[in-house]
């Protein structure tokens, strides 16, 4: 069966600019210029460069798969052509760079959480301490505090349209895995402060502010909450209907783009925000990739009573 692909419906400009083509856009697989564009973006450290990096590679892959299909075929003995071959290619390349759009097959979003977790780490060769608080909690402090907040996370992140490991990684880095809570026991796990016409309860606590890269530890205000819930609720209320953290919803899977949004929207002073909320954000992965291993992991098969194999 010869595959017909209508160009017409599978190519549209890339977007003009520096911005890297999104994942609602069709990109022509032979238009170059998406590549100089794509490195402008990386230049510019623009979070949608590793995303459309990511595409890139998955729409390679995708190619593979398609060139071993044909090969695997003994083509059109009849009216088969070195021309036909060429146009074959072509339209194969096309399709590889449109299946990889949207949510493509799932590799791309692989690639960004392997690249997030690297990039933390890349200035200094290792891993990155995300901060004191945050290392001095136990092994088990931290999957107590992951499985305690995943449920609440998930619910969060569904609304924000980001990975609830994400939401888990920046409550872990704003109160050291849940060790430090402002004002002892207030249930606020974003360190969201008392301001912005707040009429609830409020607590005193000590934080540390940057100011000109300097750290310094001052006395603020904080939000106090009845519960955990209460706390993630007013969360996803400040991310969902603040316009300055728009650019930190709906970026999926992507820490560091969710990361780098919350940094420049100004939610914390400190300027090495997002490299720690995305350090964190790799070790919750790795617990949580962990964890479901081991509840996934089967039990010793038992013994049959006959040999005679069953088949239902």
């Amino acid at each position: 069966m010869t595959l017909r692909i209508d160009p017409n419906n599978m190519i549209s400009p890339a977007p003009r600019g520096g911005a890297a083509p999104d994942a609602g856009t069709r990109v022509d697989a032979h238009d170059f210029k998406q590549f100089s564009t794509l490195r402008r973006g990386a230049a510019a450290n623009d979070p949608e460069a590793l995303r459309a990096a990511a595409r890139q590679a998955e729409s390679l892959f995708t190619r593979m798969m398609l060139e071993s299909m044909r090969s695997a075929s003994f083509g059109d003995p009849m009216f088969g052509s070195d021309q036909g071959d060429l146009y074959q290619d072509m339209a194969d390349d096309q399709l590889a760079v449109q299946l990889s759009q949207g949510r493509g097959l799932g590799l791309a979003d692989m690639l960004i959480r392997q690249l997030s977790g690297g990039v933390a780490g890349a200035s200094s060769g290792k891993t990155p301490a995300a901060s004191p608080a945050t290392a001095a909690a136990s092994p088990e402090e931290r999957d107590r505090f992951i499985a305690d907040l995943m449920p609440h996370a998930a619910d969060a992140a569904r609304e924000l349209g980001v990975n609830p490991r994400s939401l888990i990684a920046q409550a872990a880095l704003e109160t050291g895995w849940g060790r430090s809570q402002p004002g002892g026991d207030s249930h606020n796990l974003f360190g969201i402060k008392a301001t912005g016409g707040w009429g609830g309860a409020s607590v005193q606590g000590k934080t540390q502010e940057f100011s000109a890269g300097i750290a310094s530890d001052v006395n603020a205000r904080f939000r106090a909450y009845d519960s955990t819930r209460d706390s993630v609720a007013d969360y996803v209320r400040l991310i969902r209907d603040n316009p300055r953290y728009a650019a930190a919803l709906n970026t999926g899977s992507d820490v560091e783009a969710f990361a780098n949004a919350l940094q420049r929207a100004g939610y914390a002073t400190d300027p090495d925000y997002a490299r720690k909320l995305t350090a964190v954000a790799a070790e919750v992965d790795h617990r949580t990739s962990v964890d479901s291993f081991k509840s996934d992991s089967a039990g010793p098969i038992p013994q049959q009573k006959s040999s005679r194999m069953s088949n239902g």
